[in-house]
């Protein structure tokens, strides 16, 4: 597996995120902080601007000399200040030529939003200066006197310092906007790899290690912690533990599988001739071994069914199928017919009822021998335990599939059945069976994509149900006498 490179890793990504979000959020600050600023430079402005105007009411005749009325406008920054006082008594200073105003200002009520979209607007003009040339703007600003909000201040002034000191104030926010998304990055980057990142990287590293060789792996020894990492490491390591046991079993039984498969080869063929040579027994004149010659065979056929069925689960591999249109009356017939062939495990032969309500011309895309081999394990099953009636059906399901159910009036299924009902040699549904029919039909149908599941059980019999989907896309539902059949187009 490619390790992560530094540009890739989880560590440049969490750092460059964290800087990126600092700084979209001292974007989210600069823009409020901006409007203040404009609206403080204003006010001084307009504050300076009254007092000057106030010199108006010490002069003779209330007229000053164009030298003083120069001084004051130099020193407020203005080319024209009115202070309208109540009773519209009004005090004024003016250039002898006052320059034309290229825009209005009203500070009296306007908000936030307002003042940022003023301010917006001003740098917006500064930077398109800076690729066109453009006259520098005269504002008329008006707002109450921030010395008597019941006097009103106007005053004509260039726009440019303006500019030049909300320049001036955005330099150094942005010099320690980036100062602070560094800090503050760095510092955050530090945190989380100390609490994420590294032990991410050890989680990261335990699994790497672990599927290269699940056996030769170091255990991981989780920490402390009781937060999600935490518990991340907990769980890995719990789970490698069961994996390990998983592994180490599945390789006894792989070795365990090997052994039974070459002792049921070889078993097999022994039995099959002891079975040929005991039914010669059955020509002896001794009533006596005439009489025990059924339980024999009997018991070598059931010697020789347990050697093929350990034979067929421990092939490794998914089991194979041919599917082809099969008629399901048909192969309810024949799994009936060597259902009822079959001995009870006291020697005697089977007298039940085989019920086939498959409707004759059902057909399906299935693997006729494998679906039967299915149906024979089961019916066996029924019979073996008890029941003398085993009924077969067949329900059309959705999307084309189709559910066969087989029941019969058996005694039920006990207990420790029910627990380990599809577990290979542990979940026997009659006594002196070795668990392993249901689970090879289990494996029949799920090898076509359908499943094998029990549907009831209980005093008056058991019941399982077999789903059996469309084998292929062009494989669809069609009516045959009355019900529902599957055939491949």
């Amino acid at each position: 597996m490619p390790r992560p490179t530094v540009a890739t890793s989880l560590s440049a990504k969490l750092l460059l995120l964290t800087i990126l979000f600092v700084l979209l959020a001292e974007v989210l600050i600069y823009a409020p902080s901006i409007a203040r600023f404009r609206m403080s430079y204003l006010e001084e402005r307009l504050a300076a601007a009254h007092i000057a105007a106030l010199s108006v009411e010490a002069a003779p005749d209330l007229m000053v000399t164009k030298e003083l009325q120069a001084k004051l406008l130099a020193y407020t920054g203005t080319h024209v200040i009115d202070l309208i006082q109540p009773g519209a008594r009004v005090y004024m200073l003016s250039s002898p030529m006052p320059p034309r105003v290229d825009a209005v200002y009203d500070l009296r009520g306007t908000g936030m939003g307002m003042q940022v979209v003023d301010a917006g607007n001003a740098l917006w003009l500064a930077l398109e200066g800076l690729f066109e040339p453009q006259h520098d703007r005269v504002i008329r600003v008006i707002d109450r006197s921030p010395n008597d909000p019941a006097q009103r201040v106007e005053v004509t002034m260039d726009e440019r310092p303006l500019i030049d000191a909300m320049l001036d104030f955005s330099r150094r926010i942005l010099a320690v906007s980036v100062a602070i998304s560094l800090i503050a990055a760095i510092l955050v980057y530090l945190t989380l790899h100390a609490l994420l990142v590294r032990p991410m990287r050890r989680l990261t590293a335990e699994v790497v290690a672990f599927r290269r060789d699940p056996d030769g792996a170091p255990p991981l020894v989780p920490g402390s912690r009781s937060d999600e990492i935490g518990v991340a490491e907990r769980e890995l390591a719990a789970m490698q533990g069961t994996v390990r046991a998983a592994l180490r079993q599945r390789e006894r039984l792989a070795t365990l599988g090997t052994a039974v498969a070459k002792i049921n080869h070889d078993l097999r063929g022994i039995l099959s001739t002891a079975s040929l040579l005991s039914e010669r027994l059955t020509e002896s004149a001794d009533p006596e071994v005439r009489r025990v010659t059924p339980r024999l065979v009997a018991s070598l056929d059931r010697a020789v069914e347990l050697c093929s069925q350990t034979l067929s689960f421990t092939r490794d591999g998914v089991l194979p199928l041919t599917p082809a249109p099969t008629d399901l009356h048909r192969l309810a017939e024949e799994a009936g017919a060597e259902v009822l062939a079959t001995a009870r495990p006291d020697g005697g032969r089977v007298e039940a009822e085989w019920i086939n309500d498959i409707p004759a011309g059902t057909l399906a895309q299935v693997d006729a021998a494998q679906l039967g081999r299915a149906l024979v394990n089961l019916g066996r099953n029924a019979v073996q335990a008890g029941a003398d009636r085993v009924r077969l059906s067949a329900q059309a399901g959705r999307a084309g599939a189709l559910t066969l159910t087989i029941a019969d009036n058996g005694p039920g299924l006990a207990p420790r059945a029910r627990e380990n009902l599809f577990q290979p040699f542990a979940g026997s549904a009659r006594a002196g069976g070795i668990g392993l029919g249901l689970a090879i039909a289990r494996e029949v149908l799920r090898a076509h994509g359908g499943d094998l599941r029990l549907v009831e059980s209980g005093a008056e019999g058991t019941a399982f149900a077999l789903d059996i989907p469309q084998c292929n896309e062009d494989t669809g539902p069609v009516a045959v006498a009355g019900h529902k059949s599957f055939v491949s187009h």
